[in-house]
Formats: C-alpha cells, sequence, structure tokens
C-alpha cells in the first residue's frame, strides 16, 4: 500500500484541476492520496468523489501556510475541521494578506518586465487565491523566464528586489490549532534547503511539544543527511514518518508517487484523528 499525501491542484498552484489531477493519480497505481492545497479545503468534495468513482482511498488535506522571525514554514494538515472557526480566522487573514502582496509584487516586477496584474489573473484558478507561483505562471507567458522553477531561482527569490512579505500564522499556533480542529498536523519537508533558510531542531521540538504528530521525510527536497537527521528526531517522539510527491501537475518537476507514505502510517494519522 503506497499513499502521496502532499498534492495540489488548480485550487490553490497546482496546474491541474481536481478532476484531471485525481484522473492521474488513478494511473499511477498508489492506493490513495491527500488533496493538500494551500489554505483551503474548496476540493475536498469532488476529490472524494473521484476518489471513489475510481477506487482510490482518499484523504483530506491542507497545506497551511506559516512564518516566524521571517521563516517560511509550512504544516500539513489532515482530517481537521473545514469549518473551525480559529483555525479559519487565520488561513483567511492570510489569504487576504497573500492577495494585497500578490499586487504589490505585480507592481514593482512591471517596472521592469512585461507583466500585469490582469496577465497574472489569468493564471489564478476558480476560488484560488493568487500567489507567487501564478506570478511566476504570467513571467513565463511573457516570455521573461522559461519555467516556474527559473521565475522561483531569480525574480521571485526572497532576495529579490521584488520580493514583498506577507501574513502568516506562526508555526507553534498553527499546530495548536490543526490539533484543536481536531486534525492531525505533519510538517511539510522539513529540511528543504534549497529553497532557502530551514527550521531549526529547536523550532521543530517547539512544534512537537504544541502537538506536532508527524515529519514529511521522504521528499526530494530533504537531503539524506537530513533524512537521517529526522528520522532519530522521529524516533525520539514517536512522530509518524511520511513521504510524499508536493506535487503541482505541470508547476515542478515532481512527479506523483516519487515518494510515498505507508499504509501503517495512514492508520496512525487516522487514529490521531480519532478515525
Amino acid at each position: 500500500m503506497a499513499y502521496d499525501l502532499h498534492t495540489h491542484s488548480a485550487l490553490s498552484d497546482g496546474t491541474q484541476t481536481v478532476d484531471e489531477l485525481v484522473g492521474e493519480i488513478a494511473g499511477t497505481g498508489l492506493t490513495g492520496f491527500a488533496l493538500t492545497d494551500h489554505d483551503t479545503c474548496v476540493g475536498w468534495t469532488r476529490a472524494a468523489e473521484l476518489a471513489d468513482v475510481y477506487g482510490l482511498d482518499f484523504m483530506p488535506g491542507m497545506e497551511v501556510s506559516c512564518a516566524t522571525s521571517g521563516l517560511s514554514v509550512h504544516l500539513l494538515s489532515y482530517y481537521h475541521d473545514p469549518e473551525n472557526t480559529d483555525l479559519f480566522a487565520e488561513i483567511n487573514l492570510a489569504r487576504d494578506s497573500r492577495i494585497t502582496r500578490a499586487q504589490k509584487m505585480v507592481d514593482l516586477i512591471a517596472v521592469d518586465y512585461p507583466v500585469t496584474w490582469d496577465l497574472v489573473q489569468e493564471h489564478v484558478g476558480e476560488e484560488a487565491t493568487v500567489g507567487r507561483p501564478h506570478i511566476a505562471d504570467a513571467l513565463v507567458t511573457a516570455g521573461c523566464v522559461s519555467t516556474r522553477s527559473e521565475a522561483f531561482a531569480t525574480i521571485l527569490t526572497p532576495a529579490s528586489p521584488y520580493y514583498v512579505s506577507h501574513y502568516a500564522v506562526d508555526p507553534v499556533k498553527a499546530v495548536k490549532l490543526v490539533r484543536a480542529a481536531g486534525g492531525v498536523p505533519v510538517m511539510a519537508h522539513p529540511f528543504a534547503r534549497s529553497r532557502g533558510r530551514v527550521a531549526s531542531v529547536e523550532l521543530l521540538e517547539q512544534m512537537i511539544d504544541a502537538g506536532l504528530c508527524g515529519l514529511e521525510i521522504n521528499h526530494r527536497d530533504n537531503a539524506e543527511d537530513d533524512r537521517a537527521v529526522l528520522r532519530v528526531l522521529a524516533q525520539k517522539h514517536n512522530l509518524i514518518v511520511t513521504g510524499a510527491s508536493d506535487y503541482h501537475g505541470a508547476g515542478k518537476p515532481n512527479r506523483l508517487g516519487e515518494n510515498t507514505t505507508t499504509g501503517q502510517m495512514v492508520e496512525r494519522i487516522r487514529e490521531r484523528a480519532g478515525l
């Protein structure tokens, strides 16, 4: 049994509709999957319907955007209440901040590149919140860069003069909110050094003390030496260990099922969710 517990649709920053995504998953031989769009649960109902059609085991999830002291942290949440008031008060603050931030970045970029807000909007899926990936896609369309990855490595990097920060919930607080909402929090790609500065072991320990249930260790952005450190930490605290693709369709080179989670770990997630 193999599960891919980190996938994205066009409802956040993936490039496929939920229908297209689940249809592709069905052809991989995976036992099941989680839909973990950024800061939204909009796709859960449709994903569950399609999973039933294709005979897949579906897990509802979400990737929560967090930040502390200028450090970006991503938290995967499984089985939380999609109508929990406290959790989604924070999520909505972040979503609103993303829109304002994106507009400011586009204004800055437009001084030097042929990119407009209207062009960016053409790349935002229905019900999705605009973000840097959509700006990246607009830059590709305008011929400024060849790929979304190139855009993130140059024009959209945090070191770029065009970069603008946005509000995101503190990761320790996010863990507590997810747990209070009945969810199971798992830290996404903890040591993704290619993306910039990563969380310290001390921060991970603080998140664990707050109720963090697992670590996404098997991910292409975690180097093998770092995975070894994370495995020791997981064993020390009896954490759930997951693996996933972090699939975004054509938006990233990541491929479905390139890293997976075992059925045993999926059952542990469900047990923590009280299922």
